[in-house]
């Protein structure tokens, strides 16, 4: 008797496709999504930025409740079907990114130039940001109380401004022989800021040029730099990177790509079975505190505004403790050059969808918020439904790193919540890279997300 032909078992096994693959034929809806998402960050380089151009986008929608916070974060809410007894769909996101901020008296002179003092935010490479071109944007408040919002640096009409490195010729002893933590101070990420002197002065000629022309153009004097939220940040735009045009390249993709892919969706969703908030907050980057973090108590506010505004009396706790939500953040993708840090079999590939991250944290899973294996099975069940690119990832080998998201300040409510987002290359550098096909993937699966039943 002749043998059976053994059955193919291929299918039993897991074969990511590309993104790309998966979605083959939608082209021109993912390049045009990403030029829209390339201006946003291009215009959009604070949280006060982002802020003020999510609001400009959504005027004209009578059907999304906007619930602001301090100018640094917000709320976009629709209405569902559901009551809001039945839980609320959360897609939260950050707007801040890594950057240097001006001290509260930054201005000085030394040797004739006129410098700034800065102190970094968040987790950057200091030498990453010597020796190119940067911006300031920001806000002063007058000693008259009347704000005074500032960006410059951005035009090529104007001029831009730099942090000195040291020529190499010098750099043996105070650099190139340490290790890099201590070659690159905090303290001497100092911005250069003029040189010409006011000559018909006698002491810190060039500082007292400088006050004369910020007072001229802003009406500003020094007091004023205390009452300012003034940052230093890349100058120039967004590009597309590649020959075949296939990457983004900018600052803050971390995580304004998931800000914007959370605004995008809330505002194409259709037929919401439960309401929906995207929800966008500030001071992600050290460590979600403050008033505008997710740390604070403003998604509670939310949800005691919008059950006004729906005449519905509830519980905001137990509200959220019946919701679902993802949080909306990047992860690192496997690095060509690097490949070392990470665990190919578990890291997350450019190209390849939004990254699904069960758990965050570090080595031991400490500090970790981790998603069950039911919802991370719904969440899968939904994505494939909607043939949606998508992969698994980890944010480095065991003991290597590890990092952590506002996921688990939303998990203290007993919600269920994941991590969702693009990998990147360059994670918090002032350039950093994404693939088009992800950052799109990362706005079906948010738009999924808010319309699953």
């Amino acid at each position: 008797m002749a043998k059976k032909p053994a059955k193919d078992k291929d299918h039993l096994s897991l074969k990511r496709k590309s993104g790309w693959e998966i979605l083959k034929g939608k082209e021109k809806a993912i390049d045009d999504y990403c030029s829209e998402y390339l201006s946003f960050i291009t215009e959009a380089k604070t949280e006060r930025e982002a802020v003020s151009a999510i609001k400009q986008k959504i005027a004209d929608r009578t059907d999304i409740i906007a619930v602001e916070n301090r100018l640094r974060a917000i709320a976009l809410c629709r209405k569902g079907k559901a009551p809001l007894s039945e839980g609320l769909r959360i897609v939260v996101a950050h707007l801040d990114a890594p950057r240097l901020d001006l001290k509260a008296n930054p201005l000085y002179e030394d040797i004739e130039l006129a410098m700034l003092k800065t102190h970094y935010y968040g987790g950057i490479k200091k030498y990453q940001w010597l020796a190119r071109p940067l911006a300031i944007h920001g806000v002063v408040i007058r000693a008259d109380g009347k704000p005074i919002n500032i960006t410059m640096g951005e035009n090529e009409s104007e001029p831009c401004f730099t942090i000195e490195d040291l020529l190499p010729h010098l750099a043996d002893k105070v650099q190139a022989s340490k290790n890099v933590k201590d070659a690159f101070q905090g303290e001497k990420l100092n911005i250069i800021f003029g040189s010409k002197p006011d000559l018909n002065v006698k002491e810190e000629k060039v500082k007292k040029n400088i006050l004369a022309l910020l007072n001229k153009k802003y009406g500003i004097t020094e007091e004023d730099f205390v009452s300012a939220d003034l940052q230093i940040v890349p100058s120039g735009p967004a590009r597309e990177i590649g020959i075949d045009a296939s990457m983004l390249g900018g600052y803050g993709h971390d995580d304004r790509i998931c800000a914007w892919a959370a605004l995008k969706a809330i505002m194409s969703a259709k037929d919401l079975p439960y309401t929906t908030i995207a929800l966008l907050v500030d001071k992600e980057e050290i460590g979600s505190e403050g008033n505008t973090g997710a740390k604070s108590m403003f998604v509670e506010e939310v949800v005691w505004e919008i059950a006004e505004k729906f005449n519905q009396k509830i519980f905001p706790s137990k509200v959220l403790y019946r919701s679902k939500a993802i949080s909306g953040d990047v992860n690192g993708a496997l690095d060509p050059d690097y490949p070392e840090v990470h665990e190919k079999t578990n890291a997350a590939k450019l190209g390849y969808g939004v990254c699904v991250t069960k758990f965050t944290g570090a080595r031991g899973k400490s500090g970790a918020s981790e998603a069950s294996a039911e919802y991370i099975g719904w969440i899968r069940t939904m994505l494939n439904k909607k043939k949606i690119p998508w992969q698994t990832g980890e944010l480095g080998k065991v003991d290597e790193g590890g990092g952590g998201t506002v996921a688990k300040y939303l998990a203290e409510y007993g919600m269920d919540i994941v991590d969702m987002g693009p990998a990147l290359l360059s994670m918090h550098a002032p350039f950093e890279i994404a693939s088009k096909v992800d950052a799109y993937s990362t706005y079906l699966s948010y738009l999924a997300f808010m319309e699953e039943k």
